[in-house]
């Protein structure tokens, strides 16, 4: 069941009412399962991240963003008064599959919510050497459709195919 919200955002400084198509019973059923799958990897955060980003080339995808969430964090954090970091590296790289994504939203225009895809790679301040590696799952077992739980299923594995092949590099 998709539900319709309504959201404020502003845009070139004016406030607009945008309604934004939800999965809403998806992700509330998300909430109870494994939601984020991750392995630690001993090494240096610039080979593992190196790492991420060949396992996502070698299945044949493009990353269309990488969000250097350690730098943001690093730049904002004086001006939020903050005492120490907490990453020595954190990036999350986005790319979809144009295949699974055509097949997933045949299946249910909502899940649209569910593309670009993301696999994130942090090194903490307190853990240094040691690199989490991983991905938010899509909630298969909450998909409406038998087509949609396959299209998400089969997403999933992909994530943990990328996984598996850059913790293994």
């Amino acid at each position: 069941m998709t539900m319709i919200f309504k959201t404020l955002i502003l845009h070139a400084g004016r406030a607009m009412l945008i309604p934004v198509v939800a999965v809403a019973p998806m992700l509330a059923k998300a909430q109870a399962g494994e939601v984020i799958v991750t392995r630690s990897v001993e090494g240096a955060f610039e080979d593992v991240i190196q790492d991420v980003e060949d396992a996502i080339v070698n299945q044949g995808l493009k990353i269309t963003y990488r969000a250097d969430i350690a730098g943001m964090l690093a730049r904002t954090g004086k001006d939020l008064g903050a005492k120490e970091s907490i990453y020595r590296g954190g990036q999350v790289l986005q790319f979809c599959s144009a295949r699974l994504s055509r097949e997933a939203m045949l299946a249910d225009a909502g899940n649209i919510a569910f593309c670009p895809y993301g696999v994130f790679a942090y090194e903490t301040t307190k853990k240094p050497g040691v690199v989490v590696i991983g991905y938010r799952k899509l909630p298969v077992d909450a998909a409406g459709s038998e087509a949609s739980r396959k299209a998400l299923a089969a997403i999933n594995r992909l994530l943990e195919r990328i996984l598996r092949e850059a913790a293994e590099f």
